[in-house]
């Protein structure tokens, strides 16, 4: 049976994001000042209030702050007995006069912590919601929730069923957006609901050895083609958020797209075996009586209550599911098993583009197709390497959350670059007397289907059209569960000269890194693997090549993110070659040159391994 579910989360947060600055503009910070604390039990009432009213039950995430305040807490306890709302604890909303006194610092972000003052600070919160409440929270979460945060949590308070643990793809592009004042790096994750493993918090746990012991949600259900494209804080399921990205009529004060966005994520079930996830996790700040940006109260305020409205009307009419965050946890490892993939195909419901980008997720990668680029895969994330990747002060990553991509066209440039060299982009090239057409130039569309346990992207043909010689071909994209592998079809539908021959050139551009910027790639080593003979090339930067006829696998080994990736070809009489890059070109390349006739098929698998 399909299935809509949605986590509504509140937080009575006393000390709300930007609220301090706003409420108290032209004053000397004062965390305890009396205006705040009360406009923000007002604000968290006022949440509470919209979603009952429309028939919801929420999760409310208890702040550090608000256990300090006697009447946060009895608000909690009695929507819990009205309401059958859950009381969990939030690792945010830590800043209050009490947490500046013991802890010395004006730090907020969990994960950016030393391990030593994680402990110390999971203690002090999970302790003090006991003493309020008696009882140990099913559900917690921040904006990231790093491993080693995370299996210290479960192992500690077992009870913790649930989390909160990353905001989809806020990092370089979320950060550059604030001025550059936005420290949360954490691209690379699921866009939905997974079990993470204990080595890494993005990378999906692949069996019950790996499994952290909970269910991992994203913070806000977002746009999978704008937060991509551009900045993640504007295009998501928060009203607020969509109101900051300027996405409404400002005479009419209406915002189709927020329902749009919602609906799209209803139809993610077509993809995902009946089921589909959305949440809401609006900070109270977002909804401040000075108003936000550009934004008065009155529109922050009705802009919440139509969200709940439509969730509410949702319900009412049998197609959403309300749930609290540790009944979704439940529900979520009934109906999933730890190899089956999270699957979107997703549309441009924004500017007015055809645009749709293919988006799989399982324990061993993370990919992005985009059909604007004749199915190219634009984005992949080894999660196969289930990469160990500490967080916070004392670590080599104080800041940096993000999993390494081999595939980034934002960061990397993709098939456009703009003088020389190549962007990491995996695609394919036909040639023919000397002309060349890579498949990037070739929009499409895709149409998903499951036979079995593979997973199968079909584009519409598309012509390619040479000087003497017009060719007509599709593309298969599959995704076979727990492979680990991703296998490219490139069929000849027709040929405008049935006798003739094109080479195609599958290729992968690839590197590593998490931001903008190029690591070294040193240390990197490319080989040709044909039987028993295998030759290797170490990375120098010296723009060389090689290749080996009939070569069974061409292979990259990476071992500063301790990921093996390679292709392999069913092509008759293929040469496979490897391509080391430049310094202003800091790329490798692995690929296939082969042969192609009308109605042939030829077949290519990308391969994602852990490389000890």
């Amino acid at each position: 049976m399909d299935k809509f579910i949605v986590n509504i989360i509140h937080r009575p947060e006393m000390v709300p994001e930007y609220a301090e600055k706003v409420t108290g503009h032209g004053k000397e910070e004062d965390l305890g000042r009396k205006a705040l604390l009360t406009e923000s039990l007002d604000i968290f009432k006022f949440q509470q209030e919209t979603a009952h009213k429309n028939g919801l039950k929420t999760t409310i995430q208890m702040t550090y702050a608000s256990l300090f305040n006697d009447e946060a807490v009895a608000l909690a306890k009695a929507d819990h007995e009205k309401y059958g709302d859950e009381i969990a604890l939030s690792l945010l909303g830590l800043p209050c006069t009490e947490f500046r006194e013991k802890y010395k610092t004006k730090d907020f972000c969990i994960w950016m912590f030393s391990m030593e003052d994680k402990k110390s600070i999971v203690d002090d919160v999970f302790g003090k919601f006991h003493e309020k409440f008696g009882f140990y929270p099913e559900s917690t979460g921040s904006y990231y929730m790093d491993a080693d945060l995370t299996n210290y949590i479960k192992a500690t308070y077992p009870t913790v069923k649930c989390a909160v643990a990353t905001c989809w793809e806020e990092g370089p592009k979320a950060y550059h957006t604030c001025n550059n004042s936005w420290y949360t790096f954490m691209d690379g994750g699921p866009w939905a609901p997974w079990i993470p493993s204990k080595q890494n918090t993005h990378a999906p746990a692949a069996n019950e050895a790996e499994d952290s012991g909970v269910v991992a949600i994203p913070h806000l259900s977002r746009d999978l083609l704008a937060c991509y494209d551009g900045n993640g804080s504007n295009f998501g399921t928060h009203p607020q958020n969509v109101l900051r990205g300027m996405i409404y009529d400002t005479k009419t004060w209406e915002y189709p797209y927020l329902y749009n966005l919602i609906d799209q994520y209803r139809s993610l079930e077509k993809y995902n075996n009946g089921y589909a996830y959305n949440m809401m996790f609006v900070g109270p700040g977002w909804l401040n009586k000075m108003g936000r940006w550009e934004q008065p109260y009155e529109l922050l305020k009705k802009s919440y209550e139509d969200g709940m409205k439509y969730y509410g009307d949702l319900k009412k009419e049998g197609k959403l599911t309300d749930m609290t965050m540790a009944e979704f946890a439940d529900y979520y490892r009934q109906k999933k098993t730890y190899t089956e993939p999270e699957c979107a195909l997703w549309r441009d419901i924004l500017y007015g583009s055809d645009k749709q980008l293919f988006w799989y997720c399982d324990p061993f990668m993370r990919a992005c197709v985009n059909m604007d680029q004749g199915g190219a895969i634009v984005d992949l994330r080894p999660y196969a390497a289930k990469l160990e990747w500490p967080v916070g002060i004392g670590t080599k990553h104080v800041t940096d959350a993000s999993y390494p991509f081999l595939i980034q066209e934002k960061y990397r440039a993709g098939y456009f670059t703009h003088y020389a060299g190549e962007g990491t982009v995996r695609s394919a090239k036909l040639k023919h007397n000397g002309e060349e057409v890579d498949l990037c130039l070739c929009r499409t569309k895709a149409h998903f289907s499951q036979e079995g346990n593979t997973r199968i992207l079909t584009l519409d043909p598309v012509d390619i059209e040479f000087y003497d010689l017009t060719v007509k071909l599709q593309t298969i994209v599959s995704f076979e569960e727990g492979s680990s592998a991703i296998k490219i079809e490139r069929k000849i539908l027709e040929m405008s000269d049935p006798n003739a021959e094109v080479e195609l050139n599958e290729y992968i551009v690839a590197c590593y890194g998490t931001t903008e910027y190029s690591e070294d790639m040193l240390g990197i080593t490319l080989s040709t693997k044909k039987g028993d003979e295998v030759e290797t090339l170490d990375y120098e930067y010296k723009c060389r090549e090689m290749e080996k006829a009939e070569a069974d696998e061409v292979r990259a080994v990476i071992p500063q993110i301790e990921t093996a990736v390679s292709m392999s070809t069913n092509a008759e009489g293929a040469v496979g070659y490897v391509k080391e890059g430049y310094a202003f070109s800091p790329m490798f390349t692995l690929g296939y040159n082969s042969k192609i006739k009308d109605k042939e098929v030829v077949a290519t698998w990308l391969k994602l391994e852990k490389a000890n």
